[in-house]
């Protein structure tokens, strides 16, 4: 038995409705999103300090339970199974990775991520995906769905004349005092980034609809 499958078999025992654990069997999807985010946390907390294997295998881990989790509750309902989930995301990274697998040409991360994109985009095209950023989650904290809008607008070109400010001294410290600021002015950082990465996304759909096709 591998691993892999050992886990699986022991979700599957938790889950048993006669001889599974009173907890595990009742929970649902919406029950387990603060599951999912605490350990995803707790991980990024462990991937600052990889040097404490123990640690970090055990929230590794943590993570890989609640993919299983799901997995075996989809598999209960005859969905999909944790090999479906293995096995789509294989495919996706061969299939992003024609550089590797195939015989497309890319030397440089640059020209990696050109290419990602352009293949993604294709992706979109058969899912009826409207934009480059419908894959930015919705719920993403405001930093960094700020963040990850823009990435993914300037992979594909989108270049937007924003004011520059000139960062002096530690940027952690840079980005307290701009929350302070907001807050002494009586606003919400969290609301007025989220607005203001909205107001960012309509300009480049804008963009995006009128290069469409080109």
């Amino acid at each position: 038995m591998t691993a892999i499958e050992r886990l699986h078999a022991i979700m599957k025992r938790l889950r048993d409705p006669e001889k599974g654990c009173p907890w595990d069997r009742v929970q649902t999807l919406e029950n387990l999103k603060p599951c999912l985010l605490e350990e995803t946390y707790e991980l990024l907390s462990a991937m600052d300090n990889p040097a404490e294997k123990v640690s970090y295998i055990e929230e590794l881990g943590d993570v890989l339970l609640q993919i299983m989790f799901q997995s075996v509750m989809a598999e209960e309902k005859g969905e999909f199974t944790f090999d479906d989930v293995a096995n789509a995301v294989s495919d996706k990274l061969v299939h992003r990775h024609p550089h590797v697998f195939g015989d497309v040409k890319a030397d440089t991360p640059e020209a990696v991520l050109h290419n990602w994109e352009h293949i993604k985009k294709l992706e979109r095209a058969k899912k009826a995906r409207s934009s480059a950023l419908d894959g930015v989650p919705r719920d993403l904290p405001a930093l960094l769905k700020a963040r990850r809008t823009m990435e993914k607008a300037s992979r594909t070109g989108y270049e937007e004349q924003m004011q520059r400010v000139e960062i002096k001294g530690d940027p952690g410290e840079f980005l307290l005092a701009a929350v302070k600021a907001i807050a002494d002015a009586g606003l919400d950082a969290e609301a007025q980034l989220e607005k203001a990465t909205s107001a960012f996304a309509s300009r480049f759909k804008a963009f995006e609809d009128a290069h469409r096709g080109d």
